[in-house]
């Protein structure tokens, strides 16, 4: 079997079985800090296992797209070199929310697995563990199941402390937990390694395909483990590694999916397929690149983005070492698309933005080898003996992104070698940084989890009638409230809106008769809306009947802010074209800010283009509809998903401006009519990422309020240069001019009076070993004056040796000049750093021209005269 079709039978098997197949959710984790990826397929159904979700479904199947390659999840340096190992893999799984437990579990992956209908595994060959203390699985599996007792294996705690064990799984050091069942399948006696449990279990013979999690326990603080009221099902298998299983082969890059990445990434760089290591690290790493760009992540250095960027860069380092010649990595993004298009249409339809991407990282890793070359060169030539320490390699590698095993080859071209172990204790003491900092100590029973939901009425209201169902006060439930404390307030039911989607939480007031509170805040928790606010008059009680107030004001702006993004959105797209996607977003009271993907500055006409088209639709007036339909309806309408939403299983669908201009999914608040945001101004657009763009924007009466700050802007300009507001641009224009004249005057001047000036310092040349060595102070003159002079003066010493040197403003500057026929015996680099070391400085340059800098002009007389000797002594130092 493909595994396309291996994937296929699966979702299909449990759509037989009850299940709602559900779409894999982005590899960036919504509204989760605790992931830096999206790395199991349960992530999207974590606040479903806490209780903070409903669905309309209990039974779920999909198959999700996992990245690990950062945090505690980070099997990046693997990768390539052992059989399994992946940055990007798919993990198909099947979920039950309180619905069936163990037994169905166990029966379905047993089906599944070895039923003539489905897969057809031999029986025989699988081998199943469970908790040494899970007695029950162990019987559904003994009994029910009939796999003889020797192919049962209990675990127990085998990690370092209580159900510290490869069978329990839990979500934190709280909250949901619970045994494990895995099944293994084994390849043979001929393949080294023992089963599970056994010391030789690393090896490669008994391999884990399919991991049943029973969550089971609440874990409190204290420790105690208690009975969930509803205990549900999460379960994983790795399509790579049963694909291997089906096709009858040993390693993951032997399968159908990467034999096709392999043959790619061969043509591309230009070499064998002989399943080098190098070429299996570009097959793997495409794949992780290329989704993690589809969902929004773009290269840079921090977060997210420093992840994609090392991935991109270890391939393009492979791809070097197997002899590609230029940048090749993109070039296999076709391929991929053609391979898991079907599954994941968005690599089809962002196939060009991918590529585009990839292609921009590939020579700006180019450029950074180069700057690498330059700044090892450095070091080695300051190194003392034969070994290039171990900081240094790092900090290469790190900052600069120079891989290790291109300075080991430089090393060894110099008869050179690297502290290895130096380097790896930096890395080691990188890898803690980056546990400590993926380590989220969250008590998920500190959580708001109370039944039922908010009710929210805020498209259609602004006030409503309510009961405070709960206040927290420092995360601890409370029954009142005074004045002077600050609350997390839960109603039953709420007009304001709760941060989401990029448009900020309401504000307003809660209040009751001798009650006011003031809410600064609306976020989400789980189901419900909760209200950040401050009590500042009376008490407020849990159970107490309240009216929630938005401020209207504050609403109307950040609606017309919202709407006036959709209609920017679908105007970029229009003139700009269909690979526009957004990237993010921010709508508030004051502007709108919109990221979206276009790998260039917008020409300043396009822009006018934009601002012209969407104030057309707003001039147009025309009713915004909203429709609440499912989501696979609302996408064969054209609707269009926001970045980094989460959608349930019923969405809300705007269309506004004529002939349906812009359709999206949207739960925000939005106006009545496109005529209501009254203006959209364009403030500015800049970039803030390869490959993306941003636009900040203003509506309504913020829109007004910035045209005029502007006229304002131009009429104090107007008055301060003598002109009406109509000829100001004129105006400036010879006002610039004359200055350029004025300012090529006293260039002028001041060239002929350092001219004057450097004409009489010829007189302080003295000979050194036959070599004319002129170090003098010129003042009052900038570097570019300073560098003119000093060439002339060596110029007219002949073959000499020239140091000048100029304060401004307690600044010092140096430059110093070599004649070319003295540069094997004196560098002007290295003398130009030996003075401005004195006078608190550094610099460098050509052997024959450098400039430098420095901070202490106190010590520029001594400096200068230590020139003399300088020269000195390089003259007298036997011939290298």
């Amino acid at each position: 079997m493909k595994s396309a079709d291996i994937r296929e039978a699966f979702l299909q098997f449990f759509e037989q079985k009850g299940h709602t197949r559900v779409a894999s959710s982005s590899l960036v984790p919504t509204d989760d800090p605790t992931l830096l990826f999206t790395n199991a397929g349960m992530n999207q159904f974590k606040e479903c296992f806490l209780g903070l979700d409903k669905r309309s479904y209990t039974r779920a199947v999909s198959s999700q797209k996992c990245v690990r390659a950062g945090g505690k999840h980070n099997d990046l340096e693997n990768v390539g070199y052992t059989a399994r190992h992946h940055t990007f893999f798919e993990m198909l799984g099947n979920f039950s929310f309180g619905d069936y437990f163990k037994q169905d579990a166990i029966d379905f992956a047993w089906e599944f697995l070895t039923s003539a209908e489905w897969l057809n595994i031999p029986k025989d060959k699988l081998t199943v563990t469970v908790y040494a203390s899970d007695d029950e699985a162990y019987d559904i599996w003994q009994t029910r199941i009939g796999v003889p007792a020797e192919r049962i294996i209990r675990i127990g705690d085998n990690k370092g402390g209580a159900y510290a064990s490869d069978n329990f799984w839990a979500m934190g050091d709280t909250g949901p937990c619970g045994p494990c069942s895995e099944i293994f399948y084994d390849h043979g006696a001929d393949i080294p390694g023992g089963p599970p449990g056994s010391p030789d279990e690393d090896g490669d013979r008994f391999i884990e395909i399919w991991n049943n999690v029973f969550m089971q326990f609440n874990r409190t603080a204290d420790g105690v483990m208690h009975p969930l009221p509803a205990p549900s099902v999460d379960t994983g298998m790795g399509l790579e590694r049963i694909s291997a299983v089906m096709q009858h082969v040993h390693a993951n890059y032997e399968i159908d999916l990467f034999q096709s990445l392999l043959a790619a990434s061969a043509q591309a760089i230009g070499c064998e397929n002989n399943s080098q290591a190098s070429l299996k690290v570009v097959a793997d790493h495409i794949r992780s690149c290329a989704f993690l760009i589809a969902d929004g992540v773009l290269p840079s250095n921090e977060g997210r983005g420093y992840v994609l960027r090392r991935i991109i860069r270890r391939a393009c380092r492979h791809g070097n070492k197997l002899g590609a010649n230029g940048p090749f990595f993109s070039r296999i993004i076709d391929a991929l698309a053609a391979e898991m298009g079907d599954a994941y249409p968005q690599l089809r339809e962002q196939a060009a933005d991918i590529a585009q991407a990839l292609l921009a990282e590939e020579e700006q890793f180019a450029r950074t080898l180069t700057q690498g070359l330059r700044i090892l060169d450095a070091d080695l030539a300051e190194l003392v003996g034969t070994i290039i320490p171990g900081p240094t390699v790092f900090r290469l590698y790190d900052t600069y992104g120079f891989p290790v095993d291109l300075t080991a080859d430089i090393a060894r071209e110099r008869d050179l070698s690297l502290d290895m172990a130096g380097f790896e204790a930096e890395m080691h003491a990188q890898r803690e940084r980056a546990r400590a900092s993926s380590r989220f100590d969250i008590d998920y029973n500190a959580l708001i989890t109370l039944d039922g939901d908010t009710v929210f009425v805020g498209h259609e209201h602004t006030a409503s009638m309510a009961t405070v169902r709960a206040i927290y006060r420092d995360g601890q439930r409370v029954g009142e409230a005074n004045v002077g404390e600050n609350v997390a307030i839960v109603l039953d039911k709420t007009a304001f809106y709760a941060e989401s989607g990029g448009q900020i939480g309401d504000a307003g007031v809660i209040s009751a008769q001798g009650l006011r509170v003031d809410v600064r805040d609306t976020k989400k928790s789980g189901l419900h809306h909760v209200h950040h606010a401050l009590v500042t008059e009376g008490v407020l009680r849990e159970g107490s009947a309240v009216e929630a107030e938005v401020d209207n004001a504050t609403r109307r702006a950040t609606a017309r802010n919202h709407s006036a993004t959709h209609l920017l959105h679908a105007a970029l797209r229009e003139i700009l074209g269909k690979h526009v996607q957004q990237k993010g977003s921010l709508v508030t009271s004051d502007y709108l800010r919109f990221d979206f993907s276009h790998p260039e500055a917008i020409a300043p006409e396009q822009l006018r283009a934009v601002e012209a088209r969407v104030n057309e639709h707003i001039l147009g007036n025309t009713a915004v509809q909203t429709e609440l339909t499912d989501i696979e309806t609302a996408r064969t309408r054209g609707a269009m998903a926001l970045f980094g939403e989460k959608y349930g299983d019923v969405v809300r669908v705007l269309s506004m401006g004529e002939a349906n201009f812009s359709v999206e999914l949207c739960g925000g608040t939005h106006v009545a009519r496109t005529g209501d945001i009254g203006l959209l101004r364009i403030t500015s657009e800049s970039g803030v990422a390869a490959g993306v763009r941003r636009i900040e924007a203003r509506s309504g009466l913020a829109a007004m309020a910035w045209l005029n700050q502007g006229e304002q802007t131009l009429a104090e300009v107007a008055a301060l240069v003598k002109t009406n507001r109509d000829s100001v641009t004129g105006k400036v224009q010879q006002l610039l001019e004359r200055q350029r004249e004025l300012e090529k005057s006293v260039d002028q001047l001041k060239a002929k009076a350092a001219a004057t000036a450097g004409a009489n310092l010829t007189a302080q040349t003295v000979t050194v070993a036959g070599v004319p060595v002129l170090a003098a102070r010129l003042d009052g003159v900038d570097a570019k004056v300073l560098r003119e002079n000093a060439d002339q003066l060596r110029n007219q010493l002949g073959d000499a040796v020239v140091l000048l040197a100029s304060v401004i403003d307690a600044k010092v500057s140096l430059v110093a000049m070599v004649s070319k026929a003295l540069t094997a015996t004196i560098k002007a680099g290295d003398l130009v750093s030996f003075v401005a070391q004195q006078v608190g400085g550094k610099g460098g340059g050509r052997p024959d021209m450098a400039m430098a800098g420095g901070t202490e002009p106190e010590n520029l007389e001594q400096a200068l005269a230590s020139v003399e000797a300088y020269v000195a002594s390089k003259m007298a130092a036997p011939e290298r």
